[in-house]
């Protein structure tokens, strides 16, 4: 599917703003709050890859099936790390990072990408059928 699947607009979005004691307010706030969290994770997950192998933040100009390869090896090393070693330190450590500086490098603007662009109503349609099973429709 082509485009970009982003939160709702205009609408609450970052972490921080849910942790001040106001929930989501309907389904669009529901769905942007998941979408924030995953997101965080997802950054953080990056964040602990590029500082445990160095060749993925300062990737060499390889060819991009190179570097496909390369992220790839590092996924499977992070996997089989998890599964069998007792404590991965990098990890660990990435669990001290605060809710606010997480967010705020995540804060990209790429919320605010058009999405009228090649596949938009079908990301549309996507990110809608999400919203309802957060909703339990």
């Amino acid at each position: 599917m082509s485009g970009y699947l982003g939160p709702y607009k205009g609408e609450r979005y970052h972490i921080p703003d849910f942790h001040r004691g106001r929930q989501p307010t309907g389904p669009r706030e529901v769905f942007n709050q998941a979408y924030s969290s995953l997101r965080s994770v997802i950054e953080r997950t990056f964040r602990v890859w590029k500082k445990k192998w160095k060749i993925l933040k300062t990737m060499p100009k390889f060819l991009f099936n190179k570097q496909v390869k390369i992220v790839s090896a590092t996924m499977t090393l992070h996997n089989y790390i998890k599964r069998h070693a007792q404590c991965d330190r990098h990890f660990e450590e990435s669990k001290n990072y605060q809710d606010e500086e997480i967010d705020d490098e995540m804060d990209t603007g790429e919320e605010s990408r058009e999405t009228n662009g090649p596949g938009a109503q079908e990301i549309e349609a996507l990110r809608n059928q999400i919203t309802a099973s957060l909703m339990g429709d």
